[in-house]
């Protein structure tokens, strides 16, 4: 039978890190005992309360029927208060916020809602591959545009308005960053949000690493006006070390929660309940859940510092977040190279920045995702090699 793959995903690769993965299991079968710094999986568990609520729930006889499509008015409720205390933004937990089984299904939600051949949507560089892939799957055109490090990794949002945005209908922003752990400021924001509405252009912004090592969380909802121009993701994936769980939410004006609504309702039968409940008592957590969390962070960060400067690489120490990203040696050829080198040498995997995009081919991340322990074995393998 000669059977190919639709056309959808003739420009779409299998995700970086799934290649990638099946090498490290190849070389542990092989013997190596490879160190993964790569994937921004939380090694914490969820608050015992979160695993609590989970298990009671899944006792009784009464949770294991389909769920609505909308989740739980429990959940609801529990998200938009969650928004209320963080980021002081009302939300209707009725009309204006939607549950996501993760939030990175909403990405592919979105795009599938509103994009079609013909469309564009711009896609930042560097920048969560995901973005580039769910456009590209929706059969609209990815539109590149730049974030450098001498911008702080924001977009210049002046160059971008001399050029062709009429078949643009929306544009993909993340921050904090990932990679690059940039924070946004308010100046940006209502730049933002007047770009927007000037080019009749969807802002979505995923917003998953706001309480990492993050004084204090944004959101762009918080910016006057962006209720009109702003789709807002969300997650508990970091927050609160259930990126296993997948729970997220989609937050923003009715008319398009209830469109996105239309498409995802076609993708699945709702949220088991114990998982919705259990995110409840998640959103319900003091700041000292995040505070206590980020002194972990905040140690491992320091190993990952003392890391990159063996590596000779250069940082800002005030970036936010899961990871660290940093600039490689001038003496290098590239972050693919870069990793390559460690990996095979001291067995040790570190993300290449090439993955995100070409902006980030003279950088490397490495997640915080590990114990303390490890990366110390970590520097000991390195200074082995150096």
């Amino acid at each position: 039978m000669n059977l190919q793959v639709a056309k959808r995903l003739q420009q779409t690769e299998e995700y970086y890190f799934s290649k990638k993965l099946r090498e490290i299991d190849e070389m542990n079968r092989a013997g190596a005992k490879v160190i993964n710094l790569g994937i921004g999986s939380p090694d914490l568990p969820p608050h015992p309360s979160v695993i609590e609520a989970l298990t009671e729930n899944a006792h009784r006889p009464d949770t294991h029927a389909y769920q609505g499509y909308k989740g739980i008015p429990a959940l609801r409720q529990a998200m938009a208060s969650w928004y209320q205390r963080y980021y002081s933004v009302t939300l209707d937990p009725e009309k204006e916020v939607l549950p996501l089984i993760g939030s990175k299904e909403g990405i592919m939600h979105i795009c599938m809602t509103y994009l079609q051949e013909g469309d564009e949507a711009l896609v930042p560089n560097p920048g969560y591959p995901t973005y580039r892939s769910a456009v590209n799957l929706s059969g609209a055109t990815v539109r590149d545009y730049d974030l450098e490090e001498k911008n702080g990794w924001l977009p210049d949002l002046d160059a971008l308005a001399k050029t062709d945005l009429s078949r643009v209908k929306l544009m993909w922003v993340n921050y904090p960053h990932m990679p690059t752990g940039a924070r946004f400021n308010t100046t940006f924001a209502e730049k933002l949000i007047k770009f927007a509405n000037d080019h009749n252009i969807l802002i979505c912004h995923d917003n998953p690493y706001s309480f990492i090592l993050n004084a204090q969380p944004q959101s762009l909802l918080q910016t006057p006006g962006a209720k009109d121009v702003v789709l807002e993701l969300n997650s508990l994936s970091k927050s609160s070390n259930m990126a296993g769980w997948r729970v997220g939410m989609l937050v923003g004006k009715q008319e398009w929660i209830n469109e996105v609504l239309r498409f995802k309702s076609n993708m699945d039968s709702g949220m088991f309940q114990p998982l919705q409940m259990a995110a409840v008592k998640a959103l319900e957590l003091g700041p000292e859940w995040y505070a206590a969390l980020n002194e972990i962070y905040t140690g491992r960060r320091q190993k990952v510092f003392e890391l990159l400067e063996l590596l000779n690489c250069t940082f800002d120490r005030d970036q936010v977040g899961m990871f660290v990203w940093a600039k490689i040696p001038a003496t290098a050829k590239d972050g693919f190279t870069v990793t390559d080198e460690i990996l095979q040498k001291a067995q040790v995997f570190i993300t290449p920045g090439g993955i995100f995009g070409s902006n980030g081919n003279g950088y490397i991340r490495v997640s915080l995702c590990k114990d303390e322990k490890v990366f110390d074995e970590v520097l000991q393998r390195i200074r082995a090699i150096k």
